[in-house]
């Protein structure tokens, strides 16, 4: 438990030093078998010790001696950013991302860089450059992704905390496919300075941990207003690691979101946890409509695919690393071509505006859901994922994320606890809450991982 180690930690019987090396053998033990990690940071060591002495000296920072491990798409000075792919292999990180700041700040350690689906393209972690990561808790199923090496990682016992991005699911995803915890922020809730994003409008940098205390408190280290980052809010930060019960609040359930569910064990193991909160907390259960999560899928994938080529047109050969399109995976290849191929038919008005109409009908059914309901319930993926080498279609792929994308279009936060399994497989429960209610749903989440 993050909260018992950080107490250790504090009071001195556990050196921030000896966290660190404990977890740099353990790495070594394990992540030739896992692929989590693809560096690790040679000053790690050091800046524990550095993080002792501030200890001894009366320094109280909220991550004080916690090993934080980075998704390669975000950028921290002097370790490689590479987004798992060949474009970027040679590429060290100039800068440190506004919430690399702000843990350093705060006394966390960057223990290492992450495995990931190349540039946050795809949902099984093994689109990477540097070989698949796989699923610690489960060998057999994919660990999902983008944010595959990060939920590893954290399964595995790898790091205290870890940082993955999320556009329509690519926390929640591996999170559930991994048995951890993790947090998508509402849109704007965390400065996306310094992340190489897949899609400008949708993505939101985000905790995951193997308790909702530990994401709760990064949450809280990360979140806030940033004057390099004008699409980051000034909304108050609430004090999310200060855990509260939730009480009676309203359930929202989709009959549309259990259509779009096809596994009918999901669903009941969904059921069962939903009916022990309600009933532990007298809470109550009420249906929502919304009408256009079908349409979530189709409606996604145009905005990534024309954001994403927009967005690597900077990796032309000359400044950053190889150009992208002779040196990236099939995956990111296919992105690149959609968006130019779309792109090209924004003059008519085609496929892109198209997608942000209808990304505007399913934001308007979530305010209306939200009218007369606290949190919205539902699955995290509409089957079980699939085993490593699986040949699947890229439509087949691209549906994973039904029950994740419609969050990320609203713009609001959502997270994931375990919720149980089905044949060994870890299966998870996905709580929606209204933008910035950050607090709500992690009150929520909390309540939801304590029930048997």
């Amino acid at each position: 438990m993050i909260n018992e180690k950080l107490k250790q930690i504090k009071s001195g019987k556990l050196s921030a030093k000896q966290n660190i090396r404990n977890f740099l053998d353990i790495i070594g033990k394990k992540n030739k078998d896992i692929n989590a990690f693809l560096h690790l940071n040679p000053d790690a060591l050091a800046d524990a010790e550095e993080i002792d002495k501030k200890i001894k000296s009366g320094f109280k920072g909220k991550l004080a001696g916690l090993a934080i491990a980075l998704k390669s798409n975000i950028s921290a000075i002097g370790m490689p950013v590479t987004c798992a792919s060949k474009t970027l292999k040679n590429y060290t990180g100039t800068f440190d991302a506004d919430i690399v700041k702000k843990i350093r700040q705060e006394g966390g350690i960057i223990i290492g860089m992450l495995n990931m689906d190349e540039f946050a393209c795809g949902i099984s972690g093994e689109t990477s450059s540097f070989g698949p990561i796989i699923n610690p808790r489960c060998p057999s199923i994919v660990p999902g992704g983008s944010s595959s090496g990060s939920a590893a990682a954290v399964a595995a016992g790898l790091c205290d905390i870890a940082l993955g991005s999320d556009t329509g699911g690519s926390i929640r995803n591996p999170a559930s496919n991994c048995g951890i915890c993790g947090i998508k922020p509402s849109y704007g809730r965390v400065s996306r300075y310094g992340l190489l994003d897949l899609s400008m409008s949708l993505d939101q940098i985000g905790p995951m941990c193997s308790d909702v205390y530990g994401c709760a408190l990064m949450l809280e280290v990360i979140s806030g207003k940033s004057q390099k980052d004008p699409m980051a809010f000034s909304t108050p930060v609430e004090k999310y690691s200060k855990i509260e019960p939730t009480g009676k609040i309203r359930v929202g359930i989709s009959p549309e979101a259990e259509k779009l569910c096809l596994d009918s064990r999901i669903k009941t193991i969904v059921e069962k946890k939903l009916s022990s909160f309600i009933k532990k907390t007298s809470s109550e259960k009420k249906p929502v409509a919304l009408k256009y999560i079908d349409l979530a899928v189709q409606s996604y994938y145009p905005i990534v695919f024309v954001e994403f080529f927009s967005g690597t047109r900077k990796f032309d050969g000359r400044k950053y690393g190889l150009k992208i399109e002779g040196s990236c995976g099939e995956e990111v290849l296919r992105r690149i071509s959609a968006g130019k191929e779309m792109s090209k038919a924004e003059h008519k008005g085609k496929f892109y505006r198209k997608a942000l109409q209808v990304r505007d009908l399913i934001k308007s059914d979530f305010d209306k859901a939200f009218e007369k309901t606290d949190i919205i319930v539902m699955p995290v993926t509409p089957s079980l994922p699939q085993k490593p080498g699986s040949k699947i279609t890229p439509e087949e792929s691209y549906a994973f994320d039904a029950l994740t994308i419609p969050a990320s279009l609203a713009g609001i936060c959502a997270g994931v606890v375990p919720a149980g399994e089905i044949q060994g497989i870890p299966i998870g429960i996905q709580i929606i809450a209204p933008a910035f209610r950050e607090k709500l749903l992690i009150n929520a989440m909390s309540e939801f991982s304590k029930l048997e």
